[in-house]
């Protein structure tokens, strides 16, 4: 869904969309969607920028950080971006910016695409840290065995050459 930052006004204007997986292009990122992205906001123009402001709720599928085993989780995603035409960018390009302009994305011919903003705020929203559950024995990493579900025999006696002569001061 494109809309155009001419159709932004001073009233708030309601959007809904929902998005299928396919349009929302996670391909080769760490989590994928197991139904449709759902958005539910408004836009609308304060203090001469174009506001997209909303809530997404989504169903995403993620590997766990330490055993890999794939992880649904729900998202309920609240955000407020802040657009401006790339147009209106200021020519400099040496230009120190100031804080409140750091959140402000540039806009392409004046248009927004609303599946990369959801997009965007999917991969924003996925935490650094994932576990299946809080004791995850994670990988062997010798074998690579998801040492939740067996207790591999790699023998842990591989020792750092540079660390060996600590050994022997038992």
């Amino acid at each position: 869904m494109i809309i155009d930052l001419a159709n932004f006004g001073t009233v708030a204007k309601k959007i809904d969309a929902v998005f299928d997986p396919a349009e929302i292009d996670l391909d080769g990122e760490i989590v994928s969607l197991n139904g449709k992205a759902e958005f539910s906001g408004e836009t609308r123009r304060l203090d001469g920028k174009a506001h997209v402001r909303g809530t997404i709720q989504v169903d995403g599928l993620i590997a766990c950080t330490r055993c890999l085993e794939p992880i649904s989780r729900q998202f309920e995603i609240g955000f407020d971006d802040v657009f401006e035409e790339s147009s209106d960018e200021n020519a400099e390009h040496d230009k120190e910016l100031e804080l409140e302009e750091l959140d402000v994305s540039l806009a392409n011919d004046g248009k927004i695409d609303l599946a990369e903003v959801v997009r965007e705020q999917i991969l924003l929203a996925i935490p650094e840290q994932i576990f299946c559950r809080d004791d995850c024995k994670g990988l062997c990493p010798k074998c690579g065995a998801n040492l939740n579900l067996i207790d591999c025999m790699c023998a842990d006696d591989d020792i750092d050459p540079r660390w060996a002569a600590l050994k022997s001061l038992k």
